[in-house]
């Protein structure tokens, strides 16, 4: 990275100034420390690095600091200045073209890094109760938990994707006795659920599960002895029609793991006798609690009620406790805010054991408020479109994947239907596309011939179909030269790159991915508008040619691992 090269640079020159006594006591200076910024105004540099903290070490003026050190350095045709106690650099064309070379050398792999420690990771995500359709919420988390996939995998790790199926607790009880009733209206009978808000709860009186008692009639009779039949067939029917959803919406999980099947291996009641057994449960009222205050929570926890049955934390523990056991170097979970006091038990539960609690990370996101017509809808009303499906249906898997994924998961992101709609500068997913569909028509362009459509006279192509071609596979650094100055900018922003996927692999953020397109688009935009790429002057069109290659290249890269299209046409 450009940053990274000037960085060394630095630190390398500052070693032979110091070795030669030119620095002052440099001694207790500790290499690493300095770090690359951008200068306020670009025109003092492309990045600059502030030396002024050596002072204490060399005990000199930050200035004269500063040119001691640029005095020390190999500078090729790079250029290095001094302002205060800053060192600015601007890169020269050697790097420069270097970087439109990197592009087509490294195609899809261009900035994947190299010699990086890699770890077997497994992701959870969205594991929603299979009781009836996803919300806008699942449709974040899944979005987010795909884009994360498909960036760490890109890094490098070895990423194994997987959906928790809460399939055991009362809520598919519930699912049950809804379907019943759902049934019964079918058969004609004169029933519904009940009015009284504390038994509602009880039940889902949701219209989804009107389709489902039609598909069960198709079969049956009518209700059948055993309610557990019924909650069988609403729970496989929200499971088939969860993972379509999960195809449509392009998120592939490796894994569905169900809970019920945790419970009957008997991992549940081992995990519960491995505390036991190590000390970590005492009895109180009954029931069964977990010193897990002994670990950093704020309290002990019930793992086993009076009645005998288990909590929702007992069968997680197990769970995270079978991640281990599968061998996977670390756990990533995608959680909603509301779990946040959630996190400290597990963690709690899983040094209990044995394990190194620091393996487990938890990114708690907020929560979707869709936005239509500049107001805000209210969950839970199902004819507002509140559905991950509906969303899909109205603005399209693209622009719900991309809006899903361009904030910050820990801000509450404002959906707005209208403007994720827009075909115009003002939808971000639009933007980005449409720069991609407008590098492919640059070069759909240079190789097609014109017609008047009043004379029927045809203008030969700017350039043939084999020159193109022989610019794409027979690129050398020197091509981008003509254009060096004039697409500099964007050559930066194509070399930036490489450092955001760097950072947002490390910090497990993805909304860094959006904002680079659309910054990368529009610093395309902009060369465009400022530049005329197909012109008389072959080589000048050659090199600018090759600045759009390299711009559609890594818009494509980028959105792909965002899971959004990259039309050639629009």
């Amino acid at each position: 990275m450009i940053k990274d090269y000037f960085l060394n640079n630095i630190e390398n020159a500052i070693e032979k100034a110091a070795a030669e006594n030119k620095l002052g006591e440099m001694k207790e200076y500790t290499k690493g420390t300095l770090t690359t910024e951008r200068p306020k105004n670009s025109d003092f540099g492309d990045f600059a690095v502030n030396v002024s903290s050596l002072a204490r070490y060399a005990r000199m003026a930050p200035p004269q600091i500063a040119n001691t050190i640029i005095s020390y350095i190999d500078k090729d045709d790079n250029e290095y200045t001094v302002i205060g106690g800053f060192i600015n650099f601007k890169a020269g064309k050697n790097l420069l073209k270097q970087t439109v070379k990197e592009i087509f050398d490294k195609d899809k792999n261009y900035g994947k890094p190299e010699n990086v420690k890699t770890e077997k990771i497994i992701l959870e995500y969205v594991s929603a109760n299979p009781t009836g359709p996803f919300h806008i919420g699942h449709g974040r988390w899944a979005a987010m938990g795909s884009v994360l996939a498909n960036l760490l995998k890109f890094y490098g790790h070895d990423v194994y994707q997987e959906f928790y199926i809460n399939d055991a607790g009362s809520q598919i009880q519930k699912l049950g006795n809804s379907l019943a009733i759902r049934i019964r209206q079918e058969l004609g009978e004169d029933v519904d659920f009940p009015t009284d808000e504390l038994e509602r709860k009880n039940y889902y009186p949701g219209d989804y599960l009107i389709p489902v008692a039609k598909k069960y009639l198709e079969t049956h009779k009518g209700l059948p002895e055993d309610i557990q039949e019924l909650c069988d067939f609403a729970k496989e029917y929200e499971e088939r029609v969860q993972r379509e959803l999960l195809e449509k919406f392009r998120v592939h999980f490796d894994n569905f793991y169900s809970e019920l099947t945790l419970h009957k291996s008997g991992k549940v009641d081992e995990c519960v006798q491995k505390l036991k057994n190590s000390g970590k449960i005492y009895q109180k009222d009954g029931a069964d609690w977990f010193k897990s205050s002994d670990f950093g929570d704020d309290q002990d926890r019930v793992i086993k009620k009076a009645d005998g049955s288990n909590t929702y934390l007992t069968a997680d523990i197990a769970y995270h406790i079978d991640k281990l056991e599968r061998g996977f170097d670390r756990m990533i979970n995608i959680w909603g805010a509301d779990h946040h006091g959630y996190v400290a038990r597990v963690k709690a539960s899983i040094e209990a054991l044995g394990y190194n609690p620091d393996k487990l990370e938890i990114l708690l996101g907020q929560l979707v408020n869709l936005v239509v017509d500049g107001n805000e809808v209210r969950m839970g009303k199902r004819k507002n479109m509140v559905t991950l499906d509906d969303l899909i249906d109205e603005v399209g898997v693209d622009a719900t994947r991309f809006w899903m994924s361009m904030r910050n998961i820990d801000t509450t992101l404002d959906f707005d239907i209208e403007l994720a709609k827009k075909n115009s500068d003002e939808n971000p997913v639009f933007y980005v596309q449409y720069a991609h569909a407008r590098a492919c028509s640059i070069l759909r362009n240079a190789v097609e011939e014109k017609i008047n459509t009043e004379t029927g006279e045809k203008t030969p192509a700017p350039l043939s179909k084999t020159e193109l071609d022989e610019l794409i596979n027979s690129y050398t650094a020197d091509t981008i030269i003509p254009t060096i100055e004039s697409g500099k900018k964007l050559i930066l922003k194509l070399e930036e790159y490489k450092s955001m996927i760097k950072t947002s692999a490390e910090t497990r953020q993805v909304y860094t991915i959006c904002r680079y397109v659309q910054e990368l688009a529009s610093e395309f935009h902009s060369f465009y508008n400022a530049n005329r790429v197909i012109s008389e002057d072959k080589e000048l069109m050659k090199s600018r040619l090759a600045l759009v290659i390299a711009v559609k290249k890594v818009l494509n890269n980028a959105l792909d691992l965002l899971g959004v299209s990259a039309p050639e046409r629009m």
